[in-house]
């Protein structure tokens, strides 16, 4: 029987982690797969999935009274969402595949379990979700400046 623990291993967001620790998530983990435009989450929904993009694109959304605005695009080596480890565990954004896209989904509560038992294990995967949120933050920052700068 093959397992996913390759796979995981493989992603740049689980890179140097023990095998043992991989062991451990391996078994939060699944193959999923989304179709062109399809929805993946909304706001405002339970935040009990995290994702590993392994090829295709994910569009990050917020809803205004035009539609849906674009804030982010997310492709292969990608992470998307990091709610199913902040209380109250809800979306803050919609997602939406903007292409085939294929990841791994780790169940978030399995997760947060894993994370209980091994604080060491807890610690590290929030180390490396702040360090995704301060990029995206940095990147949000960027665009702002862009949108409201002064422009001669």
């Amino acid at each position: 029987m093959e397992t996913l623990e390759p796979l995981l291993t493989e992603h740049p967001f689980f890179r140097d982690l023990t095998q043992g620790d991989i062991g451990l998530l391996t078994g939060c983990a699944k193959n999923t797969r989304f179709e062109a435009g399809q929805v993946i989450f909304r706001e405002g929904e339970d935040a009990d999935q995290f994702y590993l993009i392994r090829d295709g694109r994910v569009g990050l959304e917020i809803f205004t009274p035009r539609g849906p605005a674009p804030i982010l695009t997310l492709g292969a080596g990608d992470v998307l969402g990091w709610s199913w480890l902040i209380p109250p565990y809800k979306w803050r954004f919609d997602a939406r595949a903007i292409e085939t896209t294929r990841a791994l989904t780790l169940d978030g509560k399995c997760l947060r379990e894993k994370c209980g038992q091994d604080p060491r294990l807890g610690y590290e995967l929030l180390k490396r979700v702040a360090a995704i949120m301060a990029e995206r933050l940095h990147a949000t920052r960027l665009q702002m400046l862009d949108v409201y700068g002064a422009h001669d």
